[in-house]
């Protein structure tokens, strides 16, 4: 198992991203995600930069971490022959050190361009289509495709790096699982579901299980609730709202019958290795390989140190065996 940080660009600047991702390195952490959004899920978060832009900041930044996008849909707002150039060119940057991470998004950051958000097993055909696409191009030569959803035409990507990036599918039911076992060189999930792992596996899935873990580190316990209630309320959505809800506005109606509890809940909240610990213990028994921890709030380089003195050696006996077994 290893520990990796994911940093919400809902939340945080550009330059801000960059900044801790370097610091995260020398923190221990030894691999790390960015989310890819344009529009924040609610006002309150902020923020929204061009994940290629930010990526190409860390690779300058960093030296050994590896990063990823947690996840990029590419689908409807950037087509997948753009994402796989994007892609290629990143993994040039980091030198081998990037992943890919696809989904097949929300309306939330996909609508804005008018073309019309299809029901979901629509997307996901776009999304294995997609997918194709990016692997083809990835070959070197001169690529055509006219399919279902995209047309490629007379397509060739010159600056390629020497290891092409894994490519981790997103996946929460079982029709996205049959996908990311499919196509993917790997899983990434949000819950501690162990029986999700096993279905992946019983598919035919490969590669390393991610998980991304949200924890709130303060310097009291009220004020990490009040961060997580303040700025992540969508954590108390359910059902496909998520999936459909098409701007920051259409959240905050939505989360508005939710009381703190019904969020907070959600978080290991406050100062207490212990809570954010066995959080973290949760995810790993169900079997993921990798699990991110992002951060809610200001606080970021708190929690950096917080997890580099506290939560990191905890775990880092436990790596080295993983790592030499």
């Amino acid at each position: 198992m290893e520990l990796g940080i994911a940093f919400s660009s809902e939340e945080l600047g550009p330059n801000e991203i960059v900044r801790y991702a370097a610091r995260a390195e020398e923190a221990g952490f030894g691999t790390g995600w960015v989310s890819d959004h344009f529009h924040p899920w609610i006002d309150a978060q902020g923020s929204s930069p061009f994940v290629w832009s930010v990526l190409g900041g860390i690779a300058h930044a960093t030296e050994t971490i590896r990063f990823g996008t947690g996840v990029t849909c590419p689908t409807v707002r950037i087509h997948p022959a753009v994402i796989a150039q994007a892609a290629a060119t990143a993994q040039c940057m980091f030198d081998g050190r990037f992943w890919l991470g696809v989904g097949s998004g929300e309306a939330l950051n996909e609508h804005i361009l008018g073309a019309r958000w299809p029901e979901a097993t629509v997307r996901l055909a776009m999304l294995e289509e997609a997918i194709e696409i990016i692997r083809a191009l990835w070959q070197g030569d001169q690529q055509s495709h006219y399919g279902d959803h995209f047309t490629v035409e007379n397509a060739r990507l010159y600056t390629l790096p020497d290891t092409l990036p894994p490519i981790i599918v997103s996946a929460f039911g079982k029709a996205s699982l049959a996908l990311a076992a499919r196509c993917g060189d790997g899983l990434v999930s949000t819950k501690p579901d162990a029986e999700l792992l096993q279905q992946y596996e019983q598919l035919g899935g490969r590669g390393p299980k991610l998980a991304q873990l949200k924890v709130v580190w303060a310097e009291s316990v009220r004020e990490a609730e009040d961060l997580a209630y303040r700025l992540w309320p969508t954590s108390g959505l359910e059902g496909e709202l998520s999936q459909i809800l098409p701007t920051p506005a259409h959240f905050e109606q939505a989360v508005t019958p939710l009381h703190r509890e019904d969020v907070v809940g959600a978080f290991p909240c406050g100062p207490d290795p212990q809570k954010h610990i066995d959080a973290i213990k949760r995810y790993r028994d169900a079997g993921y390989d990798e699990i991110y921890i992002t951060q809610i709030g200001p606080h970021q380089e708190g929690f950096l140190r917080f997890y580099e003195r506290e939560i990191l050696p905890s775990f880092r006996g436990k790596l080295t065996q993983a790592k030499a077994s």
